[in-house]
């Protein structure tokens, strides 16, 4: 294995869910191929985030992938500051802090600061 390739979520709205994950978290909006269901591919480093524009119910609670930042009170004051609620953030000791917030589907996300 060389890491992962992507991430693929459902969303309920894909239109809110690329202005969230684009305008707000700042992936880049890519190519996608038409697959006869609507979506969007976004890149993240070396990593993408495909969104399934397909409902399939209320995600799962625990269920979460993590985004690596630099700056996490960056982040959260940049979500708070577009009206996204974020939690406060949390020290794993010696290891990381993260803070955690949802997309507009409820699908849960972590921006996790490595020590």
């Amino acid at each position: 294995m060389k890491g992962i390739h992507h991430v693929s979520i459902n969303v309920s709205d894909v239109n809110a869910a690329r202005d969230f994950y684009v305008d707000i978290l700042e992936l880049e909006l890519l190519e996608r191929p038409d697959f006869g269901f609507p979506g969007a591919w976004l890149r993240s480093g070396d990593q993408e985030v495909h969104l399934i524009g397909i409902d399939s119910g209320t995600p799962l609670k625990e269920q979460h992938f993590a985004f690596r930042v630099d700056d996490l009170a960056g982040v959260s004051q940049k979500l708070e500051a577009a009206g996204v609620k974020v939690s406060r953030p949390n020290e794993i000791a010696g290891i990381c802090v993260q803070a955690f917030t949802h997309d507009p589907s409820g699908n849960m996300i972590e921006f996790n600061q490595q020590l």
